[in-house]
């Protein structure tokens, strides 16, 4: 009986945790859509040739520092 008590309990959380998670989410459309741009953004880059007098590199660079600061933004805002 303990044992499933225990085991609603933590599946109850579980449930409430993620519920929370996705209203946060939801809750920030702009800031996923610039976080899914970022990324994008950083994906063709990182596919681009590597012959750029050492540009492409700082773009890289500054972009995964936007993706961090993006990131730490939305869980601000949650």
């Amino acid at each position: 009986m303990l044992k499933k008590k225990l085991l609603y309990g933590c599946a109850g959380s579980l449930i409430v945790a993620a519920v929370c998670s996705i209203g946060a989410y939801a809750a920030q459309p702009r800031m996923e859509n610039a976080l899914r741009a970022l990324e994008n953004a950083r994906s063709e880059l990182v596919a681009a040739s590597a012959n750029k007098g050492g540009h492409r590199q700082k773009a890289i660079s500054l972009i995964d520092q936007a993706i961090s600061e993006t990131r730490m933004g939305m869980a601000v805002g949650q």
